[in-house]
């Protein structure tokens, strides 16, 4: 009877260590080149100095998840580890019996400045930072449940209070030219894809806002050339659209008549409530049958379009909101980046129902309604549709691109904030 009882006495106390091992719950430290326990921003980011409230991290399978559950990433192209909302936390990592961190067997990481006295943490140099230096990282104690220690202060302060330097002169935005809605009897797809009952990024679009320049940008009207209209579920992209006469590379010069109707916009920035998309799924013609499921990054060319999903909470009831697209230039990116090439103009689109992982050019929902078609430029807000908000709804919209008009963008709030937005006011 002894030996049953040892027996169920180890096999418990393995499972004690299995669970344990499941999710470890730590503080971070870096030792190196720059030293310090890793606190975090309100946004997310991770940084050594500063005085940020101290960061708790839990490991499980291989992935990292802070204290308020955003899931911590390598942000691409720089690899930047930071803690996003709605993000899979990017796996590789482990921690060992001494307590040292490694990203795939490596325990190289790389501190690079942010600020004079603060260091944001890669996997790899940031190429052209001259002063970025190598650190390790390691536990600096348990936090969390279960550690006897409280959980770390979720990080309550706005983005801005350690944003990049603000661009010199303010974004313009512009109001993205209405187009017909298709007529009752355009086609929907005969298999359309089913509601997802849960999206793969359920967790809710964060609360605080991304900084932006303080100036009030201009509202100009986008260029007036209506988008073609089209009897397929999605604008068929095998098809260029003639090509606007001003080229990519120049912002669209406002039109002299009035701008087009689509009622009260809200402001064309985050400096509010918004929703972040919970769910980006990239759709491509030329591979109809194709599933890609959730990505980071939104991007459109002749033949593929991105389809984001937004959760509208309940509390937007009886408020407007306005989807907007934010393009900053290139050099007012702290963790995101973009490639453009080409021009032509991009359609934005509201769907029937929502995408869901599966989702793929053959079976993505049908139309509700044509958005706007307009030509985008970096260093530009554009405001494309407004009206009541769908308080407690998932809402999907599609962009394309037309001609040989091509963006690649990872979607990111951080400032400048970059990528298609539901704004409400």
């Amino acid at each position: 009877m002894k030996y049953a009882l040892a027996q169920v006495a180890f096999g418990l106390a393995a499972n004690a260590l299995v669970a344990r091992e499941a999710s470890q719950c730590v503080q971070l430290k870096a030792s190196g080149g720059q030293s310090g326990v890793l606190g975090q921003l309100g946004d997310g980011q991770n940084r050594v100095g500063g005085g940020h409230p101290t960061g708790c991290y839990c490991l499980s399978d291989g992935g990292f998840t802070d204290s308020n559950g955003r899931g911590c990433i390598l942000t691409p192209p720089t690899t930047q580890f930071q803690c996003d909302v709605g993000a899979s936390p990017t796996t590789g990592f482990a921690i060992d019996s001494s307590g040292s961190v490694t990203y795939n067997g490596s325990s190289k990481f790389y501190a690079c400045p942010a600020t004079d006295s603060e260091y944001n943490v890669y996997t790899t140099p940031v190429a052209g930072q001259n002063k970025c230096v190598e650190i390790t990282l390691s536990s600096a104690g348990s936090c969390g449940a279960g550690s006897g220690q409280s959980s770390a202060p979720a990080a309550s302060q706005p983005a801005k209070s350690t944003a990049a330097p603000k661009p010199s002169q303010p974004a313009q935005s512009y109001l993205a030219q209405s187009v017909p809605a298709p007529k009752p009897s355009v086609p929907t797809p005969s298999a359309p894809a089913p509601k997802p009952s849960a999206p793969a990024m359920s967790q809710p679009a964060m609360s605080q806002p991304a900084p932006k320049p303080s100036q009030p940008a201009q509202n100009y009207p986008a260029q007036s050339m209506p988008a073609p209209k089209s009897s397929a579920p999605v604008p068929a992209p095998s098809v260029p659209a003639p090509k606007p006469s001003a080229p990519a590379q120049s912002a669209p010069a406002p039109a002299p008549s009035v701008p087009a109707q689509s009622g009260n916009m809200c402001p064309t920035d985050l400096n509010g409530n918004y929703q972040f998309p919970h769910l980006i799924v990239p759709v491509d013609s030329q591979q109809p049958n194709q599933a890609y499921g959730t990505q980071y990054n939104g991007k459109v060319n002749s033949h593929t379009c991105s389809i984001f999903n937004f959760d509208i909470p309940s509390s937007y009831s009886g408020k407007t909101c306005s989807v907007v697209f934010l393009f900053p230039e290139q050099k007012d990116l702290e963790t995101s980046s973009f490639t453009v090439s080409g021009s032509g103009k991009v359609d934005f689109t509201q769907l029937q129902s929502p995408a869901n992982q599966q989702t793929t050019y053959a079976n993505q929902p049908g139309k509700k309604s044509d958005l706007a078609s307009t030509s985008i430029v970096p260093g530009n807000s554009y405001a494309i549709t407004s009206g009541a908000c769908a308080a407690g709804q998932t809402v999907s919209y599609e962009i394309c691109g037309e001609g040989d008009f091509s963006l690649d963008y990872f979607q990111d709030y951080n400032p400048s904030p970059i990528g298609l937005y539901v704004r409400s006011c």
